[in-house]
């Protein structure tokens, strides 16, 4: 391959410090002043497979009648429009979509212009939603690939870390460049309403024929790009039964690390997909497999190294029973999700506060705020979620205490059937309790005499065992006394 001359090189390498310092009316000069002997850029494919009517088994009337809506009036004012990605691929395979997109080559402030009921919404990826009720459709311009040198990158429409993570995407393009920008090869697809032809630019059909999750361009350059493409290949895979074809896996445990570069919410709301789509069990087991969980439970992956059926069981076990409310469409909450997601790494930091002095529950609340407050500088889960994961916890350690009126109190609290439930969870996973989750499930069904009895049974077992209530060390008047035993119950 030709070279330039080194005082060539020298030269251009001064005016592009320059460009970075001078005005950018003064740009375009220098840019004119490239060497033509630089290498030239990758084209994109142009030709599409073009699957008619007859070769695909999609109707007009599957879509929401809304988004095709959206692209015939699109169309009809001179644009291009497709549905596209998702809505595509799901109707291919049988599968109801959640949501509808268009690509369009309109820009979003031209989308705007065509509907009063649009807004435009991102910054790093700037999208359009035009409402219909409750009903929302997510319309976005053709995209094309980001300059691959600084000279050309305009910071206001792309912009990239130095590792390669794109920080803003605003490059629009055409629909072939906007094809091999997407993700996923399954992703890529194009469909008419119109006409009722498919446009396939990556040979997309193929794969989901073969089930196969392949990304479009090299791997590493795409994950590197966006790093959270990786969550991406491994809940498509999961959710549609799919494999992550070969080259497509390979390059994703040696920059797994670079998921601790993302920002903390956009995890958030990445984790809530992964684990909240009816296909958790699944997903878990990729995301350890692929060491993708590290770089998102980093104190939970120690527990699974360390104690790894204790902690596979009890993580695997909240997941199907949370696959299992998503299947039946019953509510699920993030907050016990992420309480048996972090639970592994709780009780050896409660019992080290313990052998320093600190009393059972003082222990359990102190090591809850350090464990959560670190979890969120990985993924920044809302206090609307924090406060009920620690309530949880807290139950573990109050549900042992049932004498006096101690049962009842607990029974009354909001947060009784969450860390009952929990308290289960724990005994599934192996956790000896000494009968404790059954004695609460009768408990609970017992009339009010049977629930006396079983109070008394309590004091009479621990005479029997010659361990009699504790004592609390007293250490000063009855309102201090009084104040110690609210803090330690």
């Amino acid at each position: 391959m030709l070279e330039s001359p080194p005082i060539v090189r020298s030269f251009f390498e001064i005016g592009r410090i320059f460009l970075q310092t001078v005005h950018p009316m003064l740009k375009k000069l220098f840019q004119s002043f490239r060497s033509p002997l630089r290498k030239p850029q990758q084209h994109t494919r142009t030709t599409p497979e073009v699957l008619s009517s007859s070769q695909h088994s999609l109707q007009r009337t599957q879509f929401s009648r809304y988004a095709v809506s959206i692209v015939e009036r699109l169309q009809n004012a001179g644009y291009q429009a497709y549905l596209v990605g998702g809505c595509v691929r799901d109707l291919m395979l049988g599968i109801t979509p959640k949501d509808f997109d268009v690509a369009t080559s309109a820009t979003p402030e031209q989308v705007r212009a065509e509907f009063r009921n649009a807004r435009i919404i991102g910054r790093r990826f700037k999208l359009v939603h035009i409402h219909f009720g409750r009903e929302i459709i997510e319309v976005a311009t053709f995209r094309a690939n980001h300059p691959q040198d600084d000279e050309e990158e305009d910071s206001n429409q792309s912009s990239r870390n130095e590792s390669g993570r794109i920080l803003r995407d605003n490059v629009y393009g055409t629909l072939e460049e906007d094809a091999q920008r997407r993700d996923f090869t399954i992703n890529a697809l194009y469909y008419d309403p119109v006409t009722e032809r498919v446009l396939d630019y990556a040979n997309g059909v193929h794969d989901i024929r073969n089930r196969l999750i392949r990304l479009i361009g090299d791997p590493q350059q795409r994950y590197k790009e966006d790093p959270v493409r990786m969550l991406r290949a491994v809940r498509f895979a999961a959710k549609l039964d799919f494999g992550i074809e070969k080259h497509s896996a390979t390059p994703i445990r040696p920059l797994a690390p670079m998921l601790r570069d993302i920002p903390s919410a956009r995890l958030f709301e990445e984790v809530l997909k992964l684990f909240l789509s009816g296909y958790a069990e699944s997903t878990f087991e990729m995301l350890v497999d692929l060491e993708l969980f590290d770089p998102l439970f980093p104190a939970s992956s120690k527990a699974l190294e360390y104690n790894p059926t204790y902690t596979h069981t009890l993580i695997s076990e909240a997941l199907a029973n949370t696959d299992l409310r998503v299947q039946q469409n019953k509510p699920v909450t993030p907050a016990f999700l992420f309480a048996a997601l972090l639970w592994p790494a709780l009780p050896a930091r409660v019992l080290r506060l313990q052998e320093r002095g600190m009393p059972p529950i003082p222990a359990m609340q102190e090591a809850a705020h350090e464990l959560i407050a670190e979890q969120c500088q990985r993924i920044a889960i809302p206090k609307r979620f924090t406060m009920p994961i620690r309530e949880i916890w807290d139950m573990q350690e109050r549900l042992p205490r049932r004498s006096g009126k101690r049962a009842d109190l607990l029974l009354d609290n909001p947060r009784f059937r969450a860390g009952y439930d929990f308290l289960l969870l724990r005994e599934t996973a192996g956790e000896e309790t000494d009968g404790l989750g059954d004695w609460w499930t009768e408990y609970q069904d017992a009339n009010d005499a049977g629930r006396r009895d079983m109070i008394r049974d309590l004091g009479s077992k621990s005479e029997a065992t010659g361990q009699g209530p504790r004592k609390r060390r007293r250490s000063g008047g009855g309102k201090r006394k009084r104040a110690g035993a609210d803090a330690s119950e």
